[in-house]
């Protein structure tokens, strides 16, 4: 028997890699005899870079960049050879302009700026790489992309032809965009992919501000505040760029970046769960397998909106393979996965605990969740015979 394990990481818990050494030890115990791949999976958020790079042979770059609050710090993105044998990287946003690298009181979603995520794609440019995909995911930003767009040579300024301070709090004040100091990569032939899996518009009620403002800080006060400059920057790229993205979908993603990206940049927006199975070379990995493991924290209808399980589960039910999500918890909806080659969910959580309980003994809760797991997959091999 041939098991393919390709969990999704358990946010706050455990990584995709320990979910992965936890269930091969389990069904190593049950199935001795059977062989085991792993694979990191992640869908544009925290993990991307290593699930890719657990699969493709590459390296991480590591700059200085500026972080939501304008202040320096380090981060990676992940060069490798794409399959035209050409340099491909992949940006993670989380990594520079992410809501994890800010305190609590540094939370702000009129005062913070993608300007590091500009800064990655700009090095990389300037590595020669004209293959880029952006993970947006874990943004702390709704600056519109004011700040990655900023990094890359797009000037924004106001009535008095001054810059801007590229911050969602200043996107109000910009009079017109200035596009004669881009980086000269740009105007080279350069591929852009964003791995989006939200399907939010710039603006509007389902936007990228209301929808996800009060997340990053964003006050009720503050959030008419930042969707009356989130209009008016559009209004300034349509009159300036000829694009219109108020309505465009996924264009609301992290705060507005995934606009500006296929404005600013050509962007082709895809799943970014689909994006990251190509890149994993996923049904190559699956073509002999006999069962799939994956996971991810919890299980709910959302899942089966172009997540991690909707996935893995589309892919292995166009060839007939059985998958079982061994999850942190499972929600009444996530019966909407049975529907998308779930086979069976089965949840970690086997009675109600405080989460610091759950924080302190998630190893052993997954190790539990995929014994029984293996148990029942033993139960009903002995039944088939």
């Amino acid at each position: 028997m041939h098991i393919v394990i390709a969990p999704d990481s358990f946010k706050g818990t455990l990584s995709s890699e320990q979910i992965i050494q936890i269930i091969s030890a389990e069904a190593r115990l049950h199935f001795p005899e059977a062989s085991i791949t792993g694979v990191p999976i992640a869908d544009g958020g925290e993990g991307t870079l290593q699930a890719v790079l657990a699969s493709r042979d590459g390296r991480l770059r590591h700059i200085s960049v500026t972080n939501p609050v304008f202040e320096k710090t380090k981060a990676s993105y992940a060069i490798f050879e794409s399959s035209d044998s050409e340099p491909a990287a992949i940006i993670e946003m989380a990594a520079a302009s992410g809501i994890t690298l800010l305190s609590s009181s540094q939370k702000s979603a009129l005062k913070t700026t993608s300007y590091g995520t500009g800064e990655l794609i700009a090095d990389a440019l300037r590595q020669g790489i004209r293959n880029i995909t952006a993970a947006i995911g874990g943004s702390a930003t709704n600056d519109g992309g004011i700040g990655a767009m900023s990094a890359l040579g797009f000037r924004f300024l106001d009535k008095n032809d001054k810059e801007v301070i590229p911050t969602g709090e200043h996107l109000i004040n910009v009079a017109r965009i200035d596009t004669s100091a881009i980086l000269p990569e740009l105007t080279e032939n350069v591929s852009f992919t964003i791995m989006c899996d939200v399907r939010n518009p710039f603006t509007g009620p389902c936007g990228a501000t209301y929808t996800y403002g009060p997340q990053k800080g964003a006050s009720p006060e503050t959030l008419a505040q930042l969707e009356e400059g989130m209009l008016h920057f559009a209004d300034v790229i349509k009159r300036d760029l000829g694009k219109d993205i108020k309505d465009v979908p996924g264009a609301g993603a992290a705060g507005g970046l995934g606009g500006a990206l296929c404005a600013f940049l050509d962007g082709n927006p895809k799943s970014g769960i689909e994006t990251m199975l190509d890149l994993v070379r996923f049904n190559e990995i699956i073509e002999k397998a006999d069962i799939i493991i994956t996971g991810e924290g919890c299980a709910d209808g959302q899942s089966a909106q172009g997540k991690v399980l909707w996935g893995i589960g589309t892919n292995a039910k166009e060839k007939g393979i059985p998958v079982i999500a061994i999850t942190g918890g499972m929600l009444p909806d996530a019966k909407q996965l049975y529907d998308c080659g779930i086979t069976a969910i089965v949840p970690a959580l086997n009675y109600a605990m405080p989460l610091k309980e759950v924080l302190e003994h998630s190893q052993s809760l997954l190790h539990d969740a995929a014994e029984r797991t293996f148990l029942l997959l033993k139960t009903g091999m002995s039944l088939a015979k």
